[in-house]
C-alpha cells in the first residue's frame, strides 16, 4: 500500500467578535482569534484543526501569532513528508523538536487524527476506543460583571433549555464584593441550575480562605483554579479545608503536571482542556491520570470556535464518567458560527457531531470573511 504523506500544512488566524464582553480576572475579550490548521495528504484527503487561547498573553505563555509562527516555522518542516498516518509517530517527532507551545502541537495533532479519521471513514472518537455519549451536559459562563445582567442571562438560559449549570467569571474585584455577587445570582436560580465560579488564579491564599468559605455559604458547588498554579500545597490546603469542590484549570498543562496535582492532591477535579494538555493524546492521558487516582473530571474549553469544540468532544464522547460535566460552550459566545453544521445544543446538552473525522466542515464563506489576513481587524482583549 502507498504511504499516504503529509504535502502542506496551511495556518490562518480568525477573528471573531463575541456576543458580548466576556470579563475575565485579567482581561476583558471582545472577540476571540483561532489559529486554524490545515493539513494536505498526498491521497487528496484533507485534515483541519484549531488552535485556540484565552485572551491572548494575558492568560498563558501562547498568542495566537506564536501559535501560527510555532506551526509555520519548527512544526511544518519536520513533517512535511511525514506518514500522515502515523499520529503518534508525529506527536512524539515534534516533541522532540519542539519546546512548550501545546497550543501550537495540539492544533497540529487535532488535523492529523481528523485526517486518519476520513481516511479511515471512522470519528475521531473511534480511534480513542469509541463514543459512550451521544451528548454532554454542558455549562454557560456568566461573565458580564453586573449582577442583573447574569441573572437575566441564566434565566433565559434555563427558560430556552439550553443551560442549567453556570460557571461564574470572578476575581476582578473584591472578595467580598465575588462573593455577594455569587450568592445573588445562586438566589435568583435557585435549586433550577448548578453555580460554579472560576477565579482564574487571581487570589492569595487569605483570599481564598474567605472566599471559599463565604461561597460555601452561598450555595456555589465548585470554584475554579482560585490560586496561580504553581501553589499546589496551598491548593491541597483549600481542597481538605472545605466541602466546596475544588477544581485544577491552569495547573494542568499536560500529563506531567496531572500527576504532580494528583500527587499533591491540590485538586478535587480535573479540567481537562485539549489545547493546553498538548493534544488529543495528551489529554486522554490527563484524564487516565485523573482516573486512576480518584478525581471528577470536567471538560474544559479554551473558548474554541465549533472546530475546536467538535474536536474535544469527539474525545470526551469517549468518558464513561463526567461528573461536573463539560463547557463546550465555545461557538455560542461568537457572533458567528465558521462550521457549515453548526454543532447542536439542546436539553442542557451538547451533541457530539456524527461523520469521519472530527465531524466538522468549514465554511469556506466564514472562512474567508474572519481571516485576519483579509484585511479586517479586531480588538480581541481589553485591559478592562
Amino acid at each position: 500500500m502507498p504511504v499516504t504523506k503529509i504535502d502542506q500544512i496551511e495556518t490562518l488566524i480568525l477573528d471573531i467578535p463575541t456576543i458580548r464582553g466576556h470579563v475575565l480576572s485579567m482581561a476583558t475579550m471582545r472577540a476571540q482569534s483561532a489559529v486554524l490548521v490545515t493539513i494536505r495528504f498526498s491521497d487528496g484527503s484533507v485534515g483541519i484543526g484549531e488552535g485556540t487561547t484565552i485572551g491572548g498573553l494575558s492568560y498563558g505563555a501562547e498568542s495566537p501569532e506564536s501559535i501560527r509562527s510555532a506551526i509555520d516555522t519548527y512544526v511544518t518542516p519536520a513533517l512535511t513528508g511525514w506518514n500522515g498516518d502515523d499520529v503518534n509517530g508525529a506527536i512524539q517527532h515534534i516533541d522532540r523538536l519542539v519546546k512548550g507551545n501545546r497550543i501550537a502541537k495540539a492544533a497540529v495533532e487535532i488535523a492529523l487524527w481528523d485526517g486518519l479519521g476520513k481516511r479511515l471513514g471512522v470519528p475521531v472518537a473511534q480511534l480513542f476506543g469509541g463514543a459512550v455519549h451521544e451528548r454532554l451536559p454542558v455549562a454557560w459562563t456568566l461573565a458580564s460583571g453586573n449582577s442583573e445582567t447574569d441573572i437575566a442571562e441564566a434565566l433565559e438560559m434555563i427558560e430556552m433549555r439550553r443551560h442549567n449549570i453556570f460557571k461564574l467569571k470572578i476575581g476582578k474585584r473584591s472578595v467580598a464584593e465575588d462573593v455577594a455577587h455569587v450568592a445573588r445570582i445562586k438566589q435568583a436560580v435557585g435549586a433550577a441550575a448548578s453555580v460554579r465560579v472560576d477565579v482564574n488564579t487571581a487570589w492569595s491564599l487569605q483570599d481564598a480562605r474567605w472566599g471559599l468559605r463565604g461561597l460555601q455559604d452561598a450555595g456555589c458547588e465548585l470554584v475554579e483554579q482560585p490560586l496561580p498554579a504553581r501553589y499546589r500545597r496551598a491548593m491541597a490546603e483549600l481542597t481538605a479545608g472545605y466541602e466546596i469542590a475544588v477544581m485544577a484549570d491552569e495547573a494542568l498543562n499536560g500529563p506531567e503536571d496531572a500527576l504532580e496535582v494528583a500527587k499533591a492532591r491540590a485538586a478535587d477535579v480535573f479540567a481537562v482542556k485539549v489545547a493546553q494538555s498538548g493534544g488529543l493524546k495528551k489529554a486522554a492521558e490527563v484524564i487516565a491520570i485523573g482516573q486512576a487516582a480518584g478525581f471528577s473530571l470536567y471538560g474544559g474549553t479554551m473558548l474554541e470556535t465549533g472546530l475546536g469544540t467538535a474536536a474535544a468532544l469527539q474525545l470526551f464522547a469517549t468518558v464513561e464518567r463526567l461528573d461536573w460535566g463539560t463547557e463546550f460552550f465555545g461557538p455560542l459566545l461568537l457572533t458567528d458560527e465558521i462550521l457549515a453544521e453548526p454543532i447542536a445544543y439542546r436539553d442542557f446538552c451538547v451533541e457530539i457531531p456524527k461523520g469521519p473525522g472530527i465531524g466538522a466542515t468549514l465554511d469556506p464563506d466564514k472562512i474567508r470573511f474572519f481571516r485576519r489576513d483579509g484585511g479586517r481587524t479586531l480588538k480581541a482583549v481589553a485591559g478592562e
